[in-house]
Parts: structure tokens; sequence; C-alpha cells
């Protein structure tokens, strides 16, 4: 499937991490999303119906990313794709990018990020 809904830059807080300085404090987290399906039956309609609300994608991300802490990125990440793949009947896959943008190290770089691609099976 070529068709995909893509969801850039979306920035949601949450408590993630391995120390506990991470889960005390709301820290920023990026999210990009790309969201698979055939577009072309709500392309000719021109339904909302017909294809997934992204508003409500996005409150999904929002509330998984800023709701239990994790010590791990990717268990974010999988925790989102896994989520909607669930609840999203039309979705035949997605991909999960989950950046955490200030990371607690001292050496200075633009973050740190993890990929996650999963497919209705």
């Amino acid at each position: 499937m070529t068709d995909k809904i893509i969801l850039r830059g979306f920035e949601v807080k949450g408590r993630h991490g391995c120390s506990e300085e991470e889960r005390k404090h709301e820290q920023p987290f990026i999210v990009d999303l790309e969201l698979y399906l055939d577009l072309s039956h709500s392309a000719k309609t021109d339904d909302l119906g017909d294809s997934i609300d992204y508003t409500l994608i996005l409150d999904d991300v929002k509330k998984i990313v800023g709701g239990t802490s994790r010590n791990l990125i990717e268990t974010v990440a999988y925790d989102i794709s896994e989520f909607l793949l669930r609840r999203y009947l039309l979705l035949e896959g997605v991909k999960i990018v989950l950046r955490k943008p200030n990371p607690p190290v001292k050496e200075k770089f633009a973050g740190a990020a993890v990929e996650i691609v999963r497919h209705r099976q």
C-alpha cells in the first residue's frame, strides 16, 4: 500500500526515561506518524467518514505519551503502534517515529529517536 496520511512534528509532554528525574518532570517528545491505508474511496467520496480523522489519532497519541511512564521510548512507540492498529480498522499499517529532543546526557546532540513500523497481520 502506498497511500498514507502523514503527521509530522507533534509535540507532546511525557515522563519517560530510565532515571527517576526523567520520570519526575515532564519533558517534550516529538512524534511523526505515517498511517498506511487505502485512500481511494475517501478521495472519491470526499467524506471524512470514509477515512481516518487524524485529530482523533493525535488525541490518542497524546494520551499514550502523556500517560504511564516508561523506561524506554521504544516501549512508548510500540504502545502507540499497537493501540492505533487495534482501534482503527481502516489502518493497514503504521510508522511511528518518537524523538526525545533533550535526553539527559553530557554530550551535545539533537536527541534520540526510535522508529517502529508495524502492519496488520
